[in-house]
């Protein structure tokens, strides 16, 4: 169980951190001379204010001066955190300014990168052609496209006899144990 010191000091830590934005709609309990007076801010203020006329009709200056304390300080806060509010506001709009700059420039560089471009290149992000795509090509000898070596039909070698490998055999009986001449290489085979 926590010790009732705890938790006062956080309740006063928090108090310090909190902003005044949301006090505008906020319902407040406040204790005046009179009793509790509860409602926003600006509802409170109407009620101390006919309170103070209230107590200036009945010729009671210390209470119409306590009413109206009571009425200001409610005023004041009320001033601050539409301040606050209005502060928030113009930088939100600032940045959604900046930020509609910011749009409005990419778009114009876009838009001149676009007008740059060659028009007879097809704009990548308007056309994109798919692969399985037939293109129809002029049935004339002149198709206007560059030959590459690739695509030349290659061309045929004409085939050329080979000699039959020669074995280590043991020497015939004609022959010795010279080695063949060059003139008797292929046709003393056959």
């Amino acid at each position: 169980m926590r010790s009732s010191k705890n938790r006062s000091r956080s309740k006063g830590n928090r108090n310090n951190n909190r902003s005044m934005g949301n006090i505008v709609n906020r319902v407040f309990d406040s204790s005046g001379p009179e009793g509790k007076v509860r409602g926003t801010p600006q509802q409170i203020i109407d009620k101390y204010n006919q309170l103070t006329r209230d107590a200036q009709l009945a010729n009671d200056r210390v209470a119409a001066e306590n009413f109206q304390q009571h009425a200001e300080h409610y005023a004041r806060m009320l001033g601050e955190a539409q301040r606050e509010q209005d502060a928030r506001r113009a930088e939100q709009e600032a940045q959604q300014q900046q930020q509609q700059q910011a749009r409005e420039a990419r778009q114009a560089r876009e838009d001149e990168a676009a007008q740059d471009q060659p028009t007879d290149m097809p704009d990548s992000k308007l056309e994109q052609k798919s692969f399985g795509e037939v293109i129809d090509v002029p049935a004339s000898g002149d198709s206007g496209l560059v030959s590459t070596p690739e695509s030349a039909p290659k061309p045929k070698r004409p085939r050329t006899r080979r000699a039959p490998k020669k074995t280590a055999e043991a020497p015939s009986e004609g022959q010795g144990d010279a080695p063949n001449s060059p003139e008797e290489g292929p046709q003393a085979a056959e």
